[in-house]
Parts: structure tokens; C-alpha cells; sequence
């Protein structure tokens, strides 16, 4: 059932399958929106309770007008549906929100299922670059340059260009105006790297091995610090392990779930 939640200063598009047993709460990445997880629901939809939304601009959902905290919204979502437990789902920017929201809610987190994460308060992943460089080809009105940029980044496992991945483009130029429409709205998280070893939930880490260098890094020392994390390695995946390797992506979830339910 589709719905409305409100939030502070705004409102998030969501959707709850209904049903009954310990729920999921799939939070996308900033290079997709809910449809990211698409390709996943058929090994998951109707044999378990999904709970999805758009962060702010994403998809469905109004770009923000105040200022807020992805891991306050992530919260919200949950207090909307009733969730006093749930495995959280998570990938890239969705990931830091949930981590964020683990730390500081862990009596409501059954287990953490992590593709590709990022977490604030790593300080080895410099993008400053990668941000001039949008900024430069947005000032130029160049958004299919970005797209290119972006692929040739982030989506290397097909090809890396918009004419190779034209489904993962797709998914790229649609957050677009997202990412502009959060500038000067969404705030980071309070810093959580130095507090993975806090994490309470059983969580698996998967990473790609065609994604970037220093996202791969930061990815097996994220698992490292988190008691008990098992680390995945997905060989045909980069940022897009939900396009690249739905199957795969599905059974580690159904793992986890099966472990804390």
C-alpha cells in the first residue's frame, strides 16, 4: 500500500506490503531511488513485510525545504508503520542512515543487511574532486556529462557508460535533481565510523569488487569494526549490486532474516 509519511518540515513517499512476522525497511542509495531494489522483491515480495521509501527529492517524494537528518527520517518511517523491530536493508547513502539509526535505536534493529555502505566520519574518501567536477558540468548544463561521470565511477561492472548500462543510467540521470534539491537541506549524520564496534545487530557487508578503490576500502574496514560482521564479497557487482547480482543480493537478506527472526 502506497502512503504519505509525514516528516519534519516535509513528507517521504513510502510503500508497505503488509503482512505479518518481522519486517524489512529497504533504504535505497543516492544513485537510486526505491526502484533500485526492484530487481530484488520478486525473491523477497510476498513472503515477507517491505517496507520501502524515496529519501527527500527521490523518486516520489518532494525535495526537502528545511533541513534534515537522513537517520531522523529513517526513524520516522519506522514510527509511521508501527515497526518497533525490523531488519534494515541498506545500500550506499542509505547505508550511513541506517547505521546512524543502529547506533542510536539498537532495541529496534533485528539485523543490518549492508550493499556497498557508506558511514559518516570516514575520513579517507575524499570526494572534494568528484564534487567540483559535478558542480563544473552542471554549471554548464551538461547533466549527461554527470550521467557519464557517474556511470564511469560507479557502474564499471557494465561497461561504465550510459550506451553499455542504459538501465543503471536511467536509474543515475532520474536522482539527478535530487542531489541538487539536497544541497543545503540534508545535513551528515552525526560521525558513526569510530563507532561501529557499538553495532548490536547481526550484519553482513557486501561489497563490490568492480567498485571504487576507495570505496572497497572503506567497505572492509567498515566490516572489521562491526562485531561479528560477516564481509561478502560480490565479484560482478560496483555500486549496483541490486542491478548487477539481484539473486545474490536477495540471499544474503534471506540469510540474515532467517539468523534473527
Amino acid at each position: 500500500m502506497e502512503t504519505t509519511v509525514p516528516v519534519d518540515g516535509g513528507e517521504l513517499w513510502a510503500d508497505d506490503t503488509g503482512g505479518d512476522g518481522l519486517p524489512m525497511v529497504l533504504v535505497h542509495p543516492g544513485v537510486g531511488d526505491s526502484t533500485i531494489w526492484d530487481p530484488v522483491l520478486p525473491a523477497l515480495d510476498g513472503r515477507r513485510r517491505l517496507v520501502r521509501y524515496d529519501a527527500r527529492g527521490y523518486g516520489r517524494s518532494p525535495a526537502p525545504v528545511t533541513p534534515y537528518s537522513p537517520a531522523a527520517d529513517l526513524a520516522r518511517v519506522l514510527d509511521h508503520f508501527g515497526l518497533d523491530r525490523a531488519v534494515v536493508v541498506a545500500s550506499s547513502m542509505g547505508g550511513a542512515a541506517s547505521i546512524s539509526y543502529a547506533l542510536d535505536h539498537p532495541e529496534r534493529v533485528a539485523g543490518l543487511a549492508l550493499f556497498v555502505p557508506v558511514v559518516t566520519g570516514y575520513d579517507d574518501l575524499d570526494e572534494t574532486e568528484l564534487y567540483q567536477e559535478v558542480e563544473r558540468l552542471a554549471k554548464a548544463g551538461d547533466m549527461e556529462g554527470i550521467v557519464r561521470l557517474g556511470l564511469g565511477l560507479w557502474g564499471r561492472a557494465a561497461g561504465g557508460s550510459p550506451e553499455s548500462d542504459p538501465v543503471a543510467a536511467a536509474h543515475f540521470r532520474a536522482v539527478l535533481p535530487a542531489w541538487f534539491a539536497n544541497v543545503g537541506h540534508q545535513q551528515p549524520d552525526p560521525p558513526a565510523y569510530d563507532r561501529l564496534g557499538e553495532i548490536a545487530a547481526p550484519t553482513v557487508l557486501a561489497l563490490g569488487e568492480q567498485d571504487r578503490p576507495g570505496v572497497v576500502r572503506c567497505n572492509e574496514r567498515m566490516a572489521s569494526r562491526i562485531p561479528g560482521c560477516r564481509l561478502a564479497r560480490l565479484a560482478g557487482s560496483d555500486h549496483y549490486p541490486m542491478l548487477r547480482e539481484p539473486e545474490t543480493v536477495a540471499r544474503l537478506v534471506e540469510e540474515l532474516y532467517a539468523e534473527v527472526r
